[in-house]
């Protein structure tokens, strides 16, 4: 029987909500900054978003080997080698502003990217760190760091971009160091349960073909990649289209603002209605606000509209999200983690990397409704696979494999 979380357990939770919320704050920085900065260094503008790309593009590369390396040698050296990583990315960057060199800034993106994959584990780190009946609860509360770092991250920017002038953005970097250097100093204190050492006679579970047939972890994978890049299709285009009708970047900004605040703000009750309801209603809960979403946005383009589209966007890709998160934990075993994990964020970067390119492409080509038209199969899609793993024969509290 599951025991109320022991004092080890709430230092672990306390350990990654503040790393989350400091070391969690340079993506946000780095999405603001990257694209300017890549607008005064790029050769052409064609290449002004390359630094936002190649992010996305190193996580979706890196997440199998992250998760590997953390399933080898622990949670702990693979979030200080992820910190070490933002180090390096926010350096590098530095350097190529001071010396105008859009090859260092495109590869200090890529470092970024780095230290983004591993800084992603967090979230099943939280669900290591505490037994089964609270994982989801464990998860939604280091995604409620995340609503710190969305508030933290922009403050910075604004405070420290010009500090280091006349080099523009050089200053919101130099923060981005001192934040992986106090994440360093707070993860020291993590003290996770030691890898899963296998004996040469025994299995490290199930093949992955076996694996990625059970419904559970199938519904996780489709319905978290689908939650995670619908919601990237959305958000990148919004600013682009609140302009286009007329909107200024001050308005893109606080919608934007907004939206973050509604990613991460519900983390704070999520793991508890999963707790209560199960995980299939909270994760078709989170489907249906996406598709909300889009009904919306396809309403009309006035400036209340891209408010509650991008509100419900946020709460969608919560709810599916952090749902299919704690699903996905619960149904493969220790020995299997690290593989199943490092899949399935292989997969999701991916997905997400195409709806990331996708959406600019689709908003100049064929306009704003065109993005909601692209979310909605995705989100049928999902829910029809999350249906046919809630069938009575398919209990949503299934246990995870002996």
């Amino acid at each position: 029987m599951d025991t109320p979380w022991g004092r080890n357990d709430k230092r672990n939770l306390g350990v990654l909500f503040f790393a989350q919320a400091t070391i969690g704050s340079q993506l946000p920085m780095h999405i603001i900054l990257g694209g300017l900065a890549g607008a005064l260094l790029a050769p052409t503008p064609a290449l002004a978003t390359l630094p936002i790309s190649v992010v996305v593009l190193m996580s979706m590369f890196t997440a199998p080997v992250a998760s590997m390396l953390m399933g080898r040698f622990g949670r702990r050296l693979g979030f200080l080698l992820g910190a070490l990583a933002g180090i390096g990315a926010a350096s590098t960057v530095i350097r190529a502003l001071f010396t105008g060199s859009f090859v260092l800034l495109v590869a200090g993106s890529a470092l970024f990217g780095i230290a983004q994959s591993v800084h992603a584990f967090y979230r099943f780190a939280a669900a290591d760190a505490v037994t089964d009946s609270f994982k989801p609860k464990a998860i939604s509360i280091v995604f409620g760091g995340g609503l710190v770092s969305a508030l933290l991250g922009p403050e910075l920017v604004q405070r420290f971009g010009g500090a280091l002038l006349p080099v523009q953005f050089a200053g919101a970097y130099a923060a981005i160091v001192i934040l992986n250097v106090v994440g360093i100093v707070t993860l020291l204190l993590l003290r996770m349960p030691p890898p899963v050492r296998k004996q040469a006679s025994e299995s490290g579970g199930r093949p992955l073909s076996v694996i990625f047939k059970d419904p559970r972890v199938l519904a996780a994978l489709v319905c978290g990649t689908v939650s995670y890049a619908v919601m990237s299709l959305v958000m990148t285009s919004t600013p682009l289209a609140m302009v286009a009708h007329g909107f200024t970047s001050d308005h893109a900004a606080d919608v934007v603002r907004w939206h973050v605040v509604s990613m991460f703000a519900p983390s704070f009750f999520t793991g508890a209605l999963i707790a209560r309801f199960g995980y299939a209603p909270i994760i078709g809960t989170g489907l249906v606000c996406l598709a909300i979403c889009a009904g919306i946005a396809l309403a009309g383009v006035d400036l209340h509209k891209f408010y509650l589209a991008l509100i419900m966007l946020g709460v969608g890709w919560n709810f599916g999200f952090v749902g299919a998160t704690s699903l996905l934990t619960s149904a493969h075993t220790v020995e299997e983690q690290a593989r199943v994990q490092g899949l399935n964020d292989f997969i999701l970067f991916g997905c997400v990397a195409i709806a990331s390119f996708s959406s600019g492409a689709l908003l100049n080509g064929f306009g704003w409704n065109a993005v909601q038209y692209a979310a909605l199969p995705a989100v049928v899609i999902a829910a029809v696979i999350l249906v046919w793993f809630a069938l009575p024969r398919r209990q949503v509290r299934a246990q995870a494999p002996e």
